[in-house]
C-alpha cells in the first residue's frame, strides 16, 4: 500500500514563503512522475506542477509559474514545492499526487494522492 504524506502547510503572511513535502511509502516512486495541486473551499481540484521522473522535465500551471519550484529527491522518495511570494489567493488545500508519466499527471490521471496539508495566506 502506497502512501503519500504531505507536510509543511502553515499560515504565512502574504509575500511569505513556504516549502511543502511529500515523503512517499510503501514503495518507491523513484520511476513515477510526481506533482502538486491544490483545491480552495467552493472551487475544484487545480494542477499546479509535475516533475518527471529523472527531474529532467517540469510544468507549472500559469498561476503559479515563476513563483513556485517543485523538485524531487529519489533517495528519500521526497517531492518538495517550494512556494515563493505567497498570495491570499494561494490559499487552499495543497495535495502531492503520482502518476505514470508526466502527461497523465497533467490531466488528473492520478495513481495515488495524498492526504493534503493546508495553506493559508493572510493579506
Amino acid at each position: 500500500q502506497v502512501q503519500l504524506v504531505e507536510s509543511g502547510g502553515a499560515l504565512v503572511q502574504a509575500g511569505g514563503s513556504l516549502r511543502l513535502s511529500c515523503a512517499a511509502s510503501g514503495r518507491t516512486l523513484d520511476t513515477w512522475a510526481m506533482g502538486w495541486f491544490r483545491q480552495a473551499p467552493g472551487k475544484e481540484r487545480e494542477f499546479l506542477a509535475v516533475i518527471s521522473w529523472n527531474s529532467i522535465t517540469t510544468a507549472y500551471a500559469d498561476t503559479v509559474k515563476g513563483r513556485f519550484t517543485i523538485s524531487r529527491d529519489n533517495a528519500k522518495n521526497t517531492v518538495y514545492l517550494q512556494m515563493n511570494g505567497l498570495r491570499p489567493e494561494d490559499t487552499a488545500v495543497y495535495y502531492c499526487a503520482a502518476a505514470i508519466n508526466t502527461s497523465r499527471l497533467r490531466t488528473g490521471a492520478i495513481q495515488y494522492w495524498g492526504q493534503g496539508t493546508q495553506v493559508t495566506v493572510s493579506s
